[in-house]
């Protein structure tokens, strides 16, 4: 059966040189997190991004990740997929998860598109034969013709941001995080990306989904969590999760 659980999780990002810099031009700088910030005497100076936080999520789960920037929702999906090991806590994971969090994460701009779609796709679990499979599509939607003959360096960002989505969602998965709604290059692309990825939602099992837009996740989702602080405040229905989103702390 496909899960993922945590269980009383934290996860503690350590600052280092704040003796040199202020503490906080170092997180402001190098942390996405806005998490309590943590200074044990004769102790290094920590910052709190997830806070004991304890989650179920379960086959027909659509969730929608919800709170300010800085509340938690990136390091939460990124423990999720295990990109960070819990500094406490446990998590119990069955099933196959596709995270797209960075989507560029694992290319090699020295490579040319046609090298990173088989890199890429073998890191995403794919074994060689099957991204060599998956070549000709990748490229088809990319819509990026000859230039997948030069090494991705030359190439724009918006071109380089279409060839990573057009990789990361080629893969099948059971269970999908998602970090913000993707949309890569010109309007009619971003339409197809759209498409993509409501036909990758729905294939997925479980899907967790953070989001600032409450428009897309009722659109997605059948579930939702809030976060503040790197604390789980509230899990339920969508429009009271969205109501406590958009309601000023004085007044909650």
């Amino acid at each position: 059966m496909l899960k993922l659980v945590l269980h009383d999780v934290s996860l503690d990002y350590p600052v280092y040189d704040t003796k040199s810099r202020s503490l906080r031009r170092s997180i402001t700088q190098s942390l996405p997190v806005g998490g309590r910030i943590k200074k044990e005497k004769g102790k290094r100076t920590s910052i709190l991004a997830l806070d004991n936080v304890s989650l179920s999520f379960r086959e027909g789960d659509r969730v929608a990740l919800f709170g300010h920037n800085g509340a938690g929702k990136t390091s939460l999906l990124k423990v999720l997929a295990g990109f960070y090991e819990p500094t406490s806590g446990a998590i119990e994971r069955e099933g196959k998860v596709s995270a797209l969090l960075n989507l560029m994460s694992g290319m090699d701009v020295n490579l040319n598109g046609y090298e990173n779609i088989l890199l890429c796709g073998m890191l995403y679990g794919l074994s060689r034969k099957g991204a060599l499979a998956r070549i000709d599509d990748i490229a088809e939607f990319s819509e990026l013709g000859e230039y997948l003959n030069m090494p991705v360096r030359l190439l724009s960002s918006g071109m380089i941001l279409r060839l990573a989505f057009s990789i990361c969602t080629s893969i099948d998965c059971e269970i999908l995080l998602l970090d913000e709604w993707v949309g890569a290059g010109d309007q009619a692309f971003i339409e197809k990306t759209k498409n993509r990825l409501s036909e990758m939602v729905f294939r997925s099992s479980i899907m967790v989904f953070a989001t600032h837009n409450p428009i897309v996740a009722k659109q997605l989702c059948n579930k939702a969590i809030y976060m503040e602080h790197g604390r789980v405040t509230l899990v339920g229905d969508i429009d009271q999760v969205i109501h406590r989103y958009h309601t000023p702390v004085a007044e909650a």
